[in-house]
């Protein structure tokens, strides 16, 4: 490590500095979301909605919205977000690469920023590397997304039209690198708009980011 370094620190711990306060900001809502019933925390994602309609961003919301995921998170599944999650789903909403251990919990940190996204209905896509994956994230994780009103969906080999169809309709929708890129090219060869299966593409996660975007960039 250079004196720099030293210093002033890495850019990575730089940035993670930086978000440091809406880690805390998520933590002192805790209780707030605790105490609600599970009517109330459904109610929350028509609020959340309504409340980007009236003119407030997604960064506006994020603390609250990730507040919101890690208790349904704890309810549905058992498994409370650790801050390490929480920080990652914070990089993700902003378009980084995050890098974590195995065991740490990559797929409940997609949770979050995919709910924060499909929130304005546009759609959001999970994007991993074989069907095994993508069906447990959508089976698994759908259950917290399900709880707090969304839609999920799957996208896997030897699906009908009208399958795909309904799967990218969803909010939020899990399939492989392989699906999501013929998808989109047999898309761009049809000769009819009800022929397509894909919408307008908003905002994606991809899981082994490094083995999509490079050992399968090929494909």
């Amino acid at each position: 490590m250079s004196l720099t370094d030293k210093i002033f620190g890495t850019y990575s711990e730089r940035q993670i500095k930086k978000i440091m306060p809406i880690l805390n900001k998520v933590n002192s809502l805790a209780d707030k979301y605790r105490a609600m019933s599970d009517d109330e925390m459904r109610a929350q994602t028509d609020i959340f909605k309504n409340r980007l309609v009236s003119g407030e961003t997604l960064d506006d919301i994020m603390p609250e919205a990730y507040a919101c995921v890690r208790e349904a998170a704890d309810r549905i599944l058992g498994k409370r977000p650790f801050d390490v999650q929480i920080l990652g789903g914070v990089l993700l909403h902003q378009g980084r690469i995050t890098e974590m251990k195995t065991g740490e919990g990559k797929t409940i940190v997609a949770v979050l920023p995919s709910y924060l996204n499909a929130l304005t209905g546009k759609g959001v896509h999970i994007v991993t590397v074989n069907d095994y994956l993508a069906r447990l994230g959508c089976e698994e994780m759908g259950r917290i997304h399900e709880y707090l009103g969304l839609t999920t969906g799957l996208i896997v080999h030897g699906q009908t039209m009208e399958e795909k169809q309904a799967a990218y309709g969803c909010d939020i929708t899990y399939g492989t690198n392989n699906e999501f890129g013929f998808d989109y090219l047999r898309d761009n060869m049809a000769t009819h708009s009800e022929d397509l299966v894909q919408r307008e593409h908003n905002f994606a996660i991809v899981d082994e980011v490094d083995s999509v975007l490079i050992d399968d960039a090929r494909t």
